[in-house]
Order: C-alpha cells, then structure tokens, then sequence
C-alpha cells in the first residue's frame, strides 16, 4: 500500500510544479490543501479491461496535466474503477511524476459492489434497503477495508457516506438518525485510526429536495450529528452532490435551515465550513453539446460545449471542485485546458441568472 496521505505541503509542491505560477488561482484552498478546481470521475463504463485500461490511462494523464482530485466508488463498475485508480496512482508514483502527497483521492461506501451474492454474515436482512444499501458499521468497515486494498493506499483521503438518503425509501426518519449516528461513529473511528483522512456524504437528492420531501437531509443537523459523535474536531468535511446547468438546486434552491430564513445548500456548506464537490457536472455528457450560445458570450477563451459546461460549474460561488468523467486522455486535456482559463467572475456569472 501507498503511505501517507494528501497534506498541506504534498498538495502545495503538486500545485507549484504541474500549473504555471500565473494560472495557481485555478486551485481552491481548504483545509491546508491545495485542491484543483475540476476533478476526474470514474463511474461510467462496461465492466471489462479495456475501459480499466482506459480509466487507469486518463488518470495518469490527469495527475500530469494539474489534476489532482480523483474520485471513484467501491460500487463503481464492481469496485473495478477502484482498481484502475490505484494502478494508476502507484505507477504514477513509482516514475516519480506525482507524490502520493500532492493527490487527494475520494471514494464511497453504502452500495452493495459484488458482481455475485455478498459474503455471508456481511449484513442483516433487516440492514439492507432496496435491496442494494446498507450502512452499517460493520458493512461500512467492511468496504473501507476493501477500497483500502483496491486503491492501495493507506490512508484514503476522502471517505463518502453513499447516498443515505437511499435510506428514507424504506425506513422512517428516526431510525434512519440511529443508523446514520453508527455510521458517523465508525467513520470518526476509521479517520481516528489514520484509514480515512475525513468523511461526508455524496447524496444524488437529499440536499436537492424541498425540505418537505421524505428524502431531505438537512446539512446543519449532519453536521450537529458529526458533532455529537466525534466533538468539535469531528472528521465530517465535505460534501459531494449533482450540480450543472440542468440541476442548478444546489445554488438556486433555499431548503437549508439557517435561523430565520432557509439557504441553499451550497451557502450552507460555507457557512458550516464543508467543501464541496459536483458530481455530474456535464450531465454524463448531456451538456456536452447543443449549449445556448449566450454561454459562449459570458464564458469566453472556451473552445467546446463541455469546457463551458464545466466552467458554469467550477465558476459558481461555494463549488469547490467540479467532477467529471474521464475515461480517455482526450477527455482529460479537454478539461484540462480550463487551467487556462480563470473561471467566471461573479459579476459576470450573475447574469447567467437574471431574468429574461
């Protein structure tokens, strides 16, 4: 396994020595770290060696292009996806082009990822829900332990709660709290034992819902939970959610509880200090092309549909890092080429959302 994990000072040399010094404002800071603003996903693909070789390819190719923000899941691709960002990592780090330091790798936990019957006596009947999510502690040190070996690293930088809102489908809201406060408690184990750097959950629509809705998560209870589990120097961080042109909640929604009036969740995570990081930032592709042209006006120096999908994305106030798949290295110079580009002022970016 890779020692160590991503620090202050491994991110910062990462930053100096793979993005010119006029083009450094491209990463965010959090934490100490030095994050880059667009992040390489890994979801999508067939099960098979050719996309792992292609995965493992564009990851590479990322790591030496001023990427440094991978993200994957144990269920992606039947924790395949997985295996291809660590090959991918140690070859890079073996040839000397990146420090294990200077990368932060995030992946989940909470879907089943067995391409057959799970090992008995992993989960209860009663823990599993759709028949795909369970969040157990058990279950989750059980897939800790497994990402662990399948990124062979140590120490994994960020480690999502998968979903939980999968969760509110089929068990009432007050055992879902007991269930979420056990896996806060095993999570601020694994980060107290140096086998995840911090935790936070990776939601699909339980931050983008009304608050109404049976599937709503409130971000300021997470973190009051986060709290009361592992005090005030909890490990609950960051959070990772979809964000694009055609899912603008994140930004555009008020469903988060704040004193008097509600705010979005993006405002939220500032205001709680969480970082934050998009998920399907092109729509898996959908937004790669037939954009109106007005974006080309307000984004500029921009050469494709998907860079400035990308761009609406990584410019909008409170996203940290925008991820997206890469499964080729053409993929990855594209998106790589907005380290060119500053990303959209505020007050230009506005009026993307002014009225008609």
């Amino acid at each position: 396994m890779l020692a160590g994990s991503a620090t202050a000072a491994g991110t910062t040399r990462y930053r100096a020595a793979h993005v010119p010094s006029a083009r450094q404002g491209q990463f965010r800071e959090w934490r100490g770290l030095a994050l880059s603003s667009v992040g390489i996903g890994t979801y999508l693909g067939p099960d098979d060696d050719e996309t792992d070789d292609h995965y493992a390819a564009a990851i590479e190719r990322a790591l030496l292009s001023g990427i440094n923000v991978i993200d994957s899941a144990v269920n992606y691709r039947h924790q395949r996806s997985e295996r291809a960002v660590g090959r991918a990592l140690a070859k890079v780090v073996a040839s000397g082009g990146v420090a294990r330091d200077g990368v932060v790798v995030a992946t989940k936990g909470g879907f089943l990822p067995f391409e057959g019957p799970p090992p008995p006596g992993l989960f209860g009947p009663s823990d599993l829900v759709a028949g795909c999510h369970c969040m157990t502690p058990r279950y989750l040190a059980d897939q800790i332990e497994r990402s662990r070996a399948n990124l062979d690293l140590e120490t994994i930088d960020i480690y999502y709660l998968h979903n939980p809102e999968t969760q509110l489908g089929e068990v009432p809201r007050a055992a879902f709290n007991e269930r979420l406060r056990a896996a806060f408690e095993c999570l601020e184990g694994a980060a107290h034992d140096g086998r995840i750097g911090v935790y936070g959950t990776a939601t699909w629509s339980g931050y983008r819902q009304p608050a109404s809705a049976r599937d709503f998560l409130s971000l300021p209870d997470l973190v009051a939970l986060a709290a009361e589990v592992g005090g005030r120097q909890h490990h609950f961080r960051v959070v990772q959610l979809p964000y694009n042109l055609a899912m603008t909640e994140a930004f555009t929604l008020p469903n988060q509880p704040d004193g008097r009036e509600p705010v979005s969740v993006l405002e939220a995570a500032r205001r709680l200090g969480l970082y934050v990081m998009t998920s399907a930032s092109i729509y898996q592709g959908q937004l790669a092309r037939n954009l109106p042209p007005v974006l080309g006006q307000v984004m500029p120096g921009l050469h494709t549909d998907a860079q400035r999908a990308l761009q609406f994305v990584r410019s909008t106030p409170g996203v940290g890092t925008a991820l997206v798949g890469m499964r080729s290295e053409a993929h990855v110079v594209e998106a790589a080429d907005l380290v060119k580009v500053a990303p959209v002022r505020w007050s230009v970016f506005q009026k993307l959302f002014a009225p008609a």
